[in-house]
């Protein structure tokens, strides 16, 4: 086990990372804060467009997701920069792949949001 903080006092530097994570994101990624405000936006329409509990987590899980698998992409990309920024066929190959992600958790959440409007306005019959 490795030493360091414990308890409540490594839940508080996590937390810090983690915000400090956060802002990196925000200020170096256009792409993050269009999904931020597209959650934004969507979040407060989630509360009218849901009938029951199941629906409103139906669509704001992968509202959270979107933004998850944005800040692993981010973080992938950084980490490729961070090496070389020289092409390199694997260097290219993981920024294709985190990018895929962010595709299919935009695909995951136009899915559920469609499933869920068609449901409320024009039923399953």
């Amino acid at each position: 086990m490795k030493p360091g903080k414990t308890g409540i006092s490594r839940i508080i530097d996590a937390t810090g990372y983690s915000m400090k994570g956060l802002r990196a994101t925000w200020v170096s990624e256009a792409a993050f804060r269009q999904e931020v405000l597209l959650a934004v936006v969507l979040l407060p329409l989630s509360f009218w467009l849901a009938t029951t509990p199941v629906q409103w987590v139906i669509l704001v899980a992968p509202l959270m997701l979107m933004l998850i698998v944005e800040l692993l992409n981010s973080a992938v990309e950084a980490v490729v920069d961070r090496i070389s920024d020289a092409h390199h066929e694997l260097s290219g190959r993981a920024k294709d792949m985190g990018s895929a992600a962010v595709l299919l958790s935009l695909i995951l959440l136009a899915s559920s949001w469609g499933a869920i409007a068609w449901e409320r306005f024009h039923g399953f019959a």
